[in-house]
């Protein structure tokens, strides 16, 4: 999916016109295992010869044992034909969460995710079909801007302007931290951020990696210790 691609697609989502994600399980067949039912035929034609001969005795221990044969058999198959279509079935989900989601779910990205929420971002970054990296800032990189500038930010007026500042902390693909290389790379805001990539530490703009390479369903998370302002 190119920059422009992901742009039009947070556009979308921004005013609520993007297509939600449809997740298909693939069905299993069930196999039949009733099997002794098509083997007890043969067994009663070789006692037909017996029961000739022994009408009486053969009668009674054919009864028993066809009855305690069947009994048997019957339970032991139809438990094991019972559990077996019921695994077969279960469809097995994803355990990843999406990018919006480890975000919500991390007490170190709380102002972030209500940032998310402002600019009107959540669904596009849920968004199973991206493929993108989100360099994240935690609170406290948040609470070192200048006094005021993240009240202002969450204002309803300034909407497109906190959305524009999120998208600039995030790059098209899924960049891991073995990829990156010291550099400009675009953001999908079409400004570009420097990646600096030193013997012990890696630096985008200013703001220093603290943790790197979170998987997420959609994309990946470089935690970074401070926001990154469009220049």
């Amino acid at each position: 999916m190119t920059p422009n691609t992901l742009r039009i697609a947070l556009g979308l989502i921004l005013f609520g016109a993007a297509p939600a994600a449809i997740a298909a399980f693939p069905q299993q067949a069930i196999s039949d295992t009733y099997k002794p039912q098509a083997e007890q035929p043969a067994a009663m034609e070789m006692e037909e010869p017996t029961d000739a001969e022994q009408p009486g005795a053969m009668e009674e221990a054919t009864d028993a044992e066809q009855s305690g044969a069947m009994e048997g058999t019957t339970d032991a198959e139809q438990s094991g034909t019972m559990e077996e279509p019921t695994d077969a079935e279960q469809p097995t989900a994803s355990t990843e969460q999406s990018i919006a989601e480890i975000a919500a779910g991390s007490e170190d990205f709380e102002i972030l995710t209500a940032a998310i929420e402002a600019a009107g971002l959540t669904e596009a970054l849920n968004n199973s079909e991206l493929s993108i990296t989100v360099f994240a800032p935690t609170d406290e990189a948040f609470e070192a801007l200048p006094e005021g500038t993240l009240e202002e930010l969450l204002l309803p007026e300034n909407r497109d302007q906190l959305a524009e500042l999120l998208t600039y902390h995030v790059v098209d693909g899924e960049v891991r931290s073995t990829d990156l290389t010291s550099g400009e790379v675009d953001t999908l805001t079409g400004a570009p951020v420097t990646v600096t990539v030193g013997e012990e530490s890696v630096t985008i703009n200013e703001a220093n990696v603290v943790t790197a390479d979170i998987k997420a369903s959609n994309g990946i998370i470089h935690v970074i210790d401070t926001v990154l302002l469009p220049m």
